[in-house]
């Protein structure tokens, strides 16, 4: 049974500045659940009967069963699938010597959880390790975020940091950014390493990153002479810039 401060407590993880004090996320659903268990510790595991009897193992230091009524109180979610736990927030070491040997994404302001979630499992589809998000990305641990990685978050390492500056540290590395006057994506020479650069939604690249890019790329719209969109979503605009440097390594 579900006490009043635990309630509450679970409840307050909803803002950031309660997960940035308590240094933990939440997750629900069983599959994101199971995904993430082993991957962070986990202080607190709610959960119903049904749920805890399919599991062999379970990985948290306290575990309460809960009716499925009980859960539909706690729960951010309108539709709880039988189990909520709290992790804790892994610690990562910014390392700007992996761009070296692998290819990064940078985040600049991207302001939407549910973008930033798929972006991080867009990652993870495409074998990028590490994102390095500007100091006004969206919280990752925000629970919208957290369930639209769909379990990518334990394989995919978010930094924070200044991103000009962060840029700026690096040395003979290809940084690429995504522009309506870039150079058309699909006849370009592309490397298998270095860092791709994505904006916010609504103002793209800002001037202050978009200076120290080097290698401007553009998505054409077909056909080209076609009145479109303005421009894409920053999650599918990164899918297909993702899948276009993976397709070159083939």
């Amino acid at each position: 049974m579900l006490s009043k401060n635990k309630i509450k407590y679970i409840r307050s993880l909803e803002l950031k500045k309660n997960r940035k004090e308590e240094q933990v996320f939440l997750a629900e659903g069983h599959k994101l659940v199971e995904d993430l268990m082993g991957h962070f510790p986990c202080p607190l595991l709610v959960a119903t009967s049904s749920w805890l009897l399919q599991q062999r193992k379970i990985e948290a230091e306290e575990i309460i069963e809960v009716t499925q009524e009980e859960l539909d109180k706690v729960s951010l979610q309108k539709a709880p699938q039988g189990v909520l736990a709290v992790f804790k927030q892994p610690q990562y070491e910014l390392q700007p010597e992996v761009l070296k040997h692998s290819l990064c994404l940078a985040l600049d302001d991207v302001q939407d959880p549910g973008n930033l979630g798929t972006i991080i499992r867009l990652a993870d589809w495409f074998g990028i390790e590490h994102i390095f998000c500007s100091m006004g990305t969206v919280d990752v641990y925000n629970p919208k975020t957290i369930q639209a990685t769909m379990g990518a978050i334990a394989r995919v390492k978010v930094h924070y940091c200044d991103l000009s500056l962060f840029i700026k540290s690096l040395k003979n590395i290809p940084v690429y950014g995504t522009f309506l006057d870039g150079e058309n994506i699909y006849g370009k020479s592309l490397s298998a390493n270095g860092l791709i650069v994505m904006g916010n939604e609504g103002k793209g690249v800002s001037p202050e990153v978009g200076g120290l890019i080097n290698k401007r790329l553009y998505i054409p719209n077909y056909p080209v002479d076609r009145t479109t969109s303005e421009s894409l979503n920053v999650a599918v605009a990164t899918a297909i810039v993702c899948a276009e440097f993976r397709r070159r390594m083939c």
